[in-house]
């Protein structure tokens, strides 16, 4: 059993004095679980479960540390205080005792306590045992069928911690599959996140899959869709191996408020139709913003343009215009993709594990990549000489379809070095529509 208690579970190491809670409290859940095993976070996130009134003493815990405060569920007394670098969640005692209360959570491993006052660790359900063995095993069937997310959150914490899952969980995960159907979409699409994140995600994907449990919301993934998951995290290395910058950017958050990685949105846009206009439709029923649609759409759209052998100024100009900044997803995509099908088609014995190779069969890439990491790149990074309201002004004509076209033109000639200054520019501009006038 435990030897000694982890110091991070102390109450000197949270956000808010012991003195708030009351006699008894405990602390549960993952940040116990993630004590135990000795992972750290930067950002504390703490379960505590109280006796009665937990929605009191919430309010006063965010009332004295002027703190937020959110109800979660009034019927059920659950209420989160939100400091600056954590997240403490109060919900009221189920049933007549806290192993009442354990015995109702989802896996064993969640289901440990910790009390403050005591220094005492209560494991009811062995879940420690499991904790160092590195097994997810739930509780009981029916405890997943209560609340069927924790069918694909099973899944999700086996990825982040490195755990396997029971073979006995994992056929009543498979026997419960269908339930999963009846959660909100947007509560399944958190999950999918975090395992489409990073490269441990991606088996655990590959085995919600095969269990059934993806079916009803990708309902175009095949078994090759998974395989191109793999693919997009081997890409993903080798471009980071290569262009260290480039591997940073796909990491990133589309938005702050949207945590989805843009290489999370490469692997989003293997699992759904090929189609752009297709996957759009998709990807709104499944409740993703419109960002994240943006990003799966604009990188399916651009896949045939990486293909092109020999591409002009002009065509490199507007593939920057049309990327935007989903840029980084479209390389990704595309080079895992043509990657898979060489594998695939037998035309290369494996997938390419350099990109050097992957630069003499298509030098463009290169030049897109390089050109994408240099801000003062012209053709990736334009500079308007002029705006279109200056063009209006200038040329004498209204605004129309026309002043976009003619922003292009100027900015293509620009990376041309045939304009550089705003009279240049307008010049230009004179030129184009008297021609296009006939003059």
């Amino acid at each position: 059993m435990l030897e000694s208690i982890p110091s991070t579970l102390a109450p000197e190491n949270w956000p808010f004095s012991l003195e708030f809670l009351p006699q008894p409290a405990y602390m549960v859940g993952g940040a116990v679980r993630d004590a135990l095993l000795g992972r750290t976070r930067e950002y504390l996130d703490l379960d505590f479960v109280i006796p009665s009134k937990a929605v009191k003493v919430a309010r006063a815990i965010a009332h004295h540390y002027k703190a937020g405060f959110v109800l979660l569920d009034a019927e059920r007394q659950i209420a989160r205080v939100v400091f600056p670098h954590a997240t403490a969640d109060f919900a009221q005692q189920e049933g007549d005792s806290l192993e009442v209360d354990l015995h109702r959570r989802d896996f064993t491993v969640n289901a440990i306590a910790y009390n403050p006052y005591t220094q005492e660790i209560i494991d009811p359900l062995q879940g420690y045992v499991d904790l160092q063995q590195g097994i997810l095993r739930m509780i009981s069937p029916a405890n997943l069928e209560d609340d069927p997310l924790r069918l694909m959150r099973g899944y999700r914490q086996a990825a982040q911690l490195g755990f396997t899952i029971e073979p006995a969980t994992r056929i009543a995960i498979c026997s419960l599959a269908s339930h999963l159907s009846k959660v909100a979409a947007e509560r399944v699409r958190v999950e999918i996140g975090y395992l489409l994140a990073n490269s441990q995600g991606t088996p655990w994907i590959a085995s919600a899959w095969e269990d059934g449990l993806l079916a009803p919301f990708f309902k175009n993934a095949t078994r090759e869709s998974l395989s191109k998951l793999a693919a997009v995290d081997d890409a993903a290395a080798l471009i980071t191996e290569n262009w260290q910058q480039l591997g940073v950017k796909l990491q990133e958050y589309v938005r702050d408020s949207i945590k989805t990685t843009w290489l999370g949105i490469a692997k989003l846009a293997c699992l759904v139709n090929p189609n752009p206009e297709l996957a759009e439709i998709e990807l709104q029923q499944l409740t993703y913003s419109r960002a994240e649609i943006r990003g799966v759409t604009t990188a399916l759209k651009l896949l045939p343009q990486f293909k092109v052998v020999d591409m002009s100024l002009r065509e490199q100009y507007l593939l920057f215009r049309d990327a935007d900044i989903v840029f980084p997803t479209a390389v990704v995509l595309a080079v895992a993709l043509d990657n898979l099908v060489e594998a695939i088609s037998g035309d290369k014995p494996q997938v390419a594990t350099s990109l050097e190779t992957k630069a003499r069969d298509c030098p463009v890439l290169t030049l897109l990549i390089n050109r994408y990491l240099n801000p003062d790149d012209l053709v990736a990074h334009p500079s308007l000489l002029v705006s279109g309201k200056e063009l209006i002004i200038a040329l004498d004509i209204p605004a129309s379809p026309i002043i976009g076209q003619l922003l292009t033109e100027i900015a293509v000639a620009q990376a041309e070095g045939k304009v550089s200054t705003p009279t240049e520019a307008i010049a230009y501009a004179r030129q184009l529509q008297e021609k296009a006038e006939g003059k």
